[in-house]
C-alpha cells in the first residue's frame, strides 16, 4: 500500500509477530517494484484526466491509465520529407547490393525524433478530389526534378502555382488512358469486374493507377523513396493509393495470392537477375489467374532496341530468358500487342507438381517459410506454390466486383474463429458503426476526405462500409495480429501488413482521416503510446481528422497527449452508447514552421 506521495506505509504497531513484520516487508517491496514499472519516467508518462474520470474497464485493477499534459516541439525545417524508415540520410550504412539500402531500416530508440513535422512553406490544404488527379499546388511536393529530367515525356509539369499531371509517361506518349485502353483489349477481364486489384511497381507518379480508378480497379502504387522525384508523394498528393516500397531483398508488406493484376511499366527490374527472386515475389503477390503486365524492355525488342543503347541480340536474350523463366514458375503468355505484353499465372496445379523435380529451376520452397509472412521476410529464389485445396482462390472462382464485397472469402476459415457468421456480424457491425460516424464527422464522404487509413483493422469492415463515398482506404493489419490481410484482398480491398512501433511507409501529409480501433489498447505492452500519436501527427493532412475508438481506459490519456500534438479533440459516446469504450473524434490544426519565411 502506497500514500499519495508514493513512500510505502509504516507499520504503526510495533508488538506485531516477526511472520507478519516479513509479511508487511514483503508486500512494501512488491509495492514499491511495481510503482517503478508504471511510474518511470523513463518509459511512461504520469497523467492527468482530460475532462472527467473514466470508470475502470471490467477486469482492471488499476483505474483508468493518467497522464501528464505535454507539448511536443517542433522539428526543424529540414524534417518536412521525414520518412523516418526510410531516411536518405541513413542510406550510407546499408548495402548497395540488390538496392537493399532503399529498404526499411528504422533508427534505433535513441535516434528517435519526439518532435512535430513542419508542412513546407507556403503549404495550402490539398486540392479536392477528382480535381487533384489531375493537379496539385506546387508548394505541397515541391520537388522540380522530374519536372525537367521527364519533360519530354508529360509526367508532370508546372504553371504557374500548381503542377499538372497530363497522363504521360515513358510507355504511354499517347497518354495513359490509351495506353489503359490497349490493356482492356489484351485482358477483357478487366472489364467485367473480374479484376479488381493490382500493383503497380516503380509506379512514377502514379498515373496508371489514377487512370485504373475510373475503370473500377484499385491499384497499390509503390516506389521507393527517394531524394528528388518524390514519385509516392505526388501520387498520394493527387489521392490515389499508394506506399513506398521496393522489390530488393524482403518481401513485399502484403499476404501471398492477393493481387488480381501486377504492372511493371519500364520501370528497369533486373527480373532475371538473383535466381529470379524478383519475379518471384511478383508471382508470390499474384493470385492464381491473375495477369502480370509487362510494357519496355525487352518487351518489343524488335522495334525499340535501338532507344535502349544495347543490340537486338541482346534484348532478344533477355526477352528468351525472361519468357523462360515464367514458363518455369507456371506463367504462360496470355497476349501481347506493340510494347505490351500480358502473362497469366498458372491456376492449374498439374504445372507445380513438375516442380517436385529436385532438378526443376527454379525450385519449389519447401523452407517452411508461411506463405503470407510479409514483415521483414526474406525474398528467396522459389516458388510459392498456391495451396490447391483452395478452390476459390482463383480468380475466375472470385464473385466479380462488386459483389466480392460483401461475401465471406474462403481463406476466412484459415483464421482462428473466422467463419461467415463471424464475417457477416462484422460487415453489419460496421454499417451500424460508420452510420454513426457520419453523424459524429460529416466530413466523411464529402470532398474533404479522400486518403483514409484504417490503421488496425480486421476484415476491412470500415472500408466495406463507405465504399460508396469519393474516398479509398489503405486497411493496415498488425504484424502482431493474425494475419486477416488475405480476407482484406479476397473482398476487393488492399492493405498493408505493418508494426504500429515503428513508422508507416509513407511521406508526411499523406492521409485526411485516421481511423483506429483498440490499437492502443492492442500494443500499448509493446509501443509507448506518444510514439503512435507522433506517427498519427506526422502522416496526417493538417486539418485532417482522427477517430480513436478505445477502452475507457486509455482515451482520457490519449486525448490528454493529443493536445501536445496541437490536435483539438473531443470525447463522444460510441453507438452503442456503453462506458468500457469511448470516441475521441479529433482534427490536426494547419500551423507553420516558425523557421518559415
Amino acid at each position: 500500500m502506497k500514500h499519495k506521495d508514493g513512500k510505502p506505509a509504516q507499520s504503526e504497531k510495533s508488538s506485531w509477530k516477526v511472520p507478519m513484520a516479513l509479511t508487511v516487508v514483503v508486500l512494501c517491496g512488491l509495492s514499491f517494484y511495481l510503482g517503478g514499472i508504471f511510474c518511470s519516467e523513463k518509459e511512461r508518462y504520469v497523467v492527468k484526466d482530460v475532462n472527467k474520470a473514466v470508470d475502470t474497464p471490467t477486469g482492471t485493477a488499476t483505474g483508468p491509465i493518467q497522464i501528464k499534459a505535454v507539448s511536443f516541439p517542433e522539428c526543424s525545417a529540414e524534417y518536412r520529407d521525414y520518412t523516418p524508415c526510410t531516411d536518405p540520410k541513413r542510406w550510407h550504412k546499408y548495402g548497395r547490393h540488390r538496392l537493399a539500402f532503399l529498404e526499411r531500416h528504422c533508427p534505433p530508440s535513441f535516434e528517435r525524433q519526439e518532435c512535430l513535422v513542419p508542412p513546407p512553406d507556403g503549404y495550402k490544404s490539398p486540392i479536392r478530389w477528382p480535381k487533384s488527379k489531375n493537379e496539385c499546388w506546387y508548394r505541397n511536393v515541391p520537388y522540380d526534378w522530374i519536372n525537367k529530367q521527364k519533360s519530354n515525356q508529360h509526367w508532370l509539369k508546372k504553371e504557374g502555382e500548381k503542377f499538372l499531371f497530363p497522363g504521360g509517361g515513358t510507355m504511354f506518349p499517347n497518354g495513359v488512358g490509351a495506353y489503359v485502353d490497349l490493356m482492356q483489349d489484351l485482358i477483357p477481364q478487366m472489364k467485367d469486374g473480374t479484376i479488381r486489384t493490382a500493383i503497380d511497381t516503380g509506379c512514377g507518379v502514379a498515373s496508371w493507377g489514377g487512370d485504373l480508378l475510373d475503370r473500377g480497379i484499385l491499384t497499390v502504387s509503390l516506389a521507393p523513396r527517394d531524394n528528388h522525384q518524390a514519385q509516392v508523394q505526388f501520387a498520394l498528393e493527387r489521392g490515389i493509393p499508394a506506399i513506398l516500397g521496393i522489390i530488393a531483398t524482403q518481401r513485399l508488406p502484403f499476404p501471398s495470392n492477393s493481387f488480381d493484376m501486377a504492372h511493371c511499366s519500364r520501370c528497369l527490374i533486373p527480373w532475371t537477375e538473383f535466381g529470379g527472386v524478383y519475379l518471384l515475389e511478383v508471382h508470390r503477390i499474384l493470385r492464381p489467374g491473375g495477369f502480370w503486365v509487362l510494357s519496355g524492355p525487352p518487351v518489343n525488342y524488335q522495334r525499340r532496341w535501338r532507344g535502349w543503347n544495347t543490340t537486338i541480340e541482346e534484348q532478344k536474350s533477355d526477352y528468351d530468358k525472361l519468357q523462360e523463366l515464367l514458363t518455369s514458375m507456371c506463367f504462360k503468355l496470355f497476349n501481347k500487342k506493340d510494347d505490351i505484353a500480358v502473362w497469366q499465372k498458372l491456376s492449374d496445379n498439374s504445372c507445380y507438381k513438375k516442380l517436385d523435380n529436385p532438378d526443376s529451376y527454379p525450385s519449389k520452397c519447401d523452407d517452411g517459410t508461411e506463405p503470407d509472412s510479409a514483415w521483414y521476410t526474406p525474398l528467396r529464389p522459389c516458388v510459392v506454390v498456391p495451396n490447391p485445396a483452395a478452390k476459390k482462390l482463383k480468380l475466375d472462382a472470385l464473385p466479380k466486383w462488386p459483389e466480392r464485397l460483401h461475401v465471406a472469402p474462403e481463406r476466412i476459415s484459415d483464421l482462428r474463429g473466422g467463419s461467415a457468421g463471424a464475417f457477416k456480424r462484422d460487415d453489419d457491425k460496421w454499417k451500424a458503426r460508420m452510420k454513426h460516424y457520419k453523424k459524429l464527422l460529416p466530413a466523411i464522404g464529402t470532398d474533404k476526405i479522400r486518403n483514409v487509413m484504417d490503421m488496425n483493422t480486421l476484415y476491412g469492415g470500415f472500408a466495406a462500409a463507405v465504399i460508396d463515398d469519393p474516398l479509398w482506404v489503405m486497411n493496415v493489419v498488425s504484424s502482431y495480429a493474425p494475419n486477416t490481410l488475405p480476407v482484406v484482398y479476397d473482398r476487393g480491398l488492399i492493405g498493408t501488413l505493418h508494426d504500429w512501433c515503428e513508422a508507416f511507409s509513407t511521406y508526411p501529409r499523406t492521409y485526411d482521416l485516421l481511423h483506429v480501433d483498440g490499437l492502443f489498447s492492442a500494443e500499448s505492452h509493446r509501443c509507448e503510446m506518444k510514439y503512435v500519436l507522433l506517427e498519427m501527427d506526422r502522416i496526417l493532412r493538417p486539418l485532417g481528422y482522427a477517430i480513436i475508438r478505445e477502452s475507457s481506459y486509455f482515451v482520457d490519456a490519449i486525448a490528454t497527449m493529443a493536445k501536445g500534438t496541437r490536435w483539438s479533440c473531443r470525447k463522444e459516446e460510441t453507438e452503442y452508447d456503453v462506458d468500457k469504450e469511448k470516441l475521441l473524434i479529433c482534427q490536426k490544426k494547419l500551423w507553420y514552421s516558425k523557421q518559415s519565411s
